[in-house]
């Protein structure tokens, strides 16, 4: 048997988020819902922003279209870009092009949807429309373009002609002052002259309104992301919302997920992790059954005896924080796996479940060694056979037809110890320390404390308790032992209870009927399990004389 590695977090970058990693996977359910709700926002997008087309047209103002005040002024100041974009939205522009587009009633509703913008240090106005298809982007852009050329044209035209006439009344004025003679008459036609000139200079004036620079053509591709890209946004999305949110859960959870957990909240070592065993009925395994949970167990009694950092000498009390924990198993296999390693070993059994563990645990007096001296414990004892383990002894002798339930008092399970100068182990089994004080009591007369627990299941404020309750008792936490297996649901938890019980009946119904033939010191093979496959495989006991005991002990070492 090798030395276990240590179980303490390291701080290791690497190993840390690897534990992070595997905290937000307990949570898979969680992240798929984020994954889903990502995809379902990405088909929105698809739905309301895919396949829409952005159509884009310019169109350059002509400075020298408007007369007004244009003599001295500079080109640049001749035209204002920010009323000419108002101008292009105003509703009689959309009243314009909605005719034009043959829908009258929408002018407004197409104004809304359109973009004007002007480029900086230019005399150019962009419109930008976006529609369902390319062609309707191009041909709203194009009909907006177009009239406000045309509204602009036409706002150039009645200033001419504003202009023009009242240039025209001056002119009528001044003909009906005919009685005017000498330098009068001159004068009078002097004037007329220079109105009549500047009539016709205000009517040679370019009164084109702009031009169109860049007419809009359908785009080719739609504007922004695709289809395709857009369900990767919301899948991408999605995973990030279910890692916030599964995050999110492993913060809130109370249960502890994590060795460093149950290390903080206990203030002591994990000592050891089972792995997840199947429901085949079978409470001692070391020495019986093979397997990892086996070894699990060897290893956890070699590093109590044995690790220089955490070892632990003399009795152990073997309790759980609440009811849920199976502290009896763990109890009943490291006092198999203690002797196993050759201590002898003393098992007290302190809750008050029935039927007890000697009704429940293969005992010498039902094996081939019935009726001999080494078969009889002392009184209100009995001695178990743990296979190739070897044996230890369980106190007290409760049987199947004992009807008492009430559990040993901590004055009967400290009579029951061995003293200081004896060689034989003990361990003690309680009812769950949260749930019944008997523990406390036997915490103080006990060498050390083993906590049995389990991930996912067993509560970070249950640990501090349990820490607080036993250093206040004056009694000493060695570690902790913890069950890694994964919660299963429901419906899996009641198939394998009917797979349990199936082949329980029928290795019953098996012992039944090849018990009469078997002899004394035959044993029947071991059933089929219910599915069709074969159970585990079970180590038949031997004899425990000092060579085979030897020789086992040199093997599993």
């Amino acid at each position: 048997m090798t030395s276990p590695t240590s179980l303490d977090d390291r701080d290791d970058e690497r190993d840390q988020l690897r534990d992070q990693l595997r905290q937000l996977l307990r949570y898979r359910a969680v992240i798929a819902l984020g994954i889903v709700l990502g995809l379902l926002g990405g088909l929105l997008l698809v739905m309301f922003r895919a396949g829409t087309y952005t159509a884009t047209g310019e169109v350059r103002i002509r400075s020298t279209a408007d007369p007004i005040n244009a003599f001295g002024v500079s080109i640049d100041n001749q035209v204002t870009m920010g009323t000419e974009r108002r101008i292009a939205l105003s509703p009689a522009v959309a009243a314009r092009a909605a005719r034009a587009l043959g829908e009258p009633s929408r002018g407004d509703a197409l104004a809304a949807e359109l973009r004007v913008a002007s480029p900086a240090d230019s005399q150019v106005l962009r419109f930008e429309y976006t529609a369902a298809t390319a062609k309707r982007a191009a041909r709203v852009t194009n009909a907006f373009a177009a009239a406000y050329l045309a509204d602009r044209k036409d706002r150039i035209h009645a200033m001419v002609k504003r202009m023009t006439g009242e240039l025209e009344r001056q002119i009528a004025a001044l003909a009906k002052r005919k009685t005017a003679k000498g330098d009068e008459a001159a004068a009078l036609r002097d004037q007329t002259g220079a109105l009549h000139k500047r009539i016709s200079d205000i009517r040679t004036y370019d009164t084109t309104a702009g031009e169109v620079v860049r007419r809009a053509e359908p785009p080719a591709q739609p504007s922004g992301p695709g289809p395709a890209s857009l369900i990767g946004v919301g899948l991408l999305g999605g995973l990030v919302l279910g890692a916030f949110l599964a995050w999110l859960c492993a913060a809130l959870d109370p249960r502890a997920r994590s060795v460093g957990e149950v290390q903080g909240a206990l203030g002591a070592p994990v000592l050891g992790l089972l792995p997840r065993s199947e429901p085949d009925g079978e409470l001692l395994r070391v020495g019986r059954v093979a397997g990892s949970l086996t070894e699990a167990y060897r290893a956890l009694a070699f590093r109590l005896r044995h690790d220089e950092n955490h070892a632990a000498k003399g009795t152990l009390l073997v309790v759980a924080p609440k009811q849920g924990q199976d502290a009896e198993a763990a109890a009943v296999n490291l006092a198999a796996a203690l002797a196993e390693s050759g201590e002898d070993v003393l098992l007290v059994d302190a809750t008050a479940n029935m039927p007890g563990l000697s009704a429940r645990l293969p005992s010498v007096a039902d094996g081939p060694e019935a009726g001999t001296e080494t078969a009889a414990g002392p009184t209100g004892r009995v001695v178990v056979d743990a296979g190739t383990a070897g044996r230890f002894t369980l106190f007290p002798d409760r049987g199947a037809s004992t009807t008492t339930d009430e559990a040993l008092t901590p004055s009967a399970v400290t009579r029951a110890l061995p003293g200081a100068d004896s060689a034989t182990s003990a361990l003690v089994i309680t009812r769950p320390l949260l749930d019944h004080p008997d523990a406390l009591a036997v915490a103080q007369r006990v060498d050390g404390v083993l906590v049995v627990g389990g991930l996912d299941h067993t509560r970070r404020d249950d640990l501090k308790q349990v820490r607080e309750l036993i250093s206040c008792s004056g009694g000493h936490v060695v570690g902790a032992v913890l069950d890694t297996g994964t919660p299963r649901s429901r419906l899996r938890r009641a198939m394998d209870a009917v797979r349990g019980a199936r082949r329980l009946t029928e290795l019953r119904r098996f012992t039944a009927t090849t018990a009469p033939a078997a002899g004394a010191g035959d044993r029947p093979a071991p059933p089929h399990q219910a599915d069709g496959g074969p159970q585990e495989e079970k180590l038949a006991p031997s004899p425990q004389g000092a060579s085979a005991q030897d020789d086992t002990l040199s093997a599993s070492r």
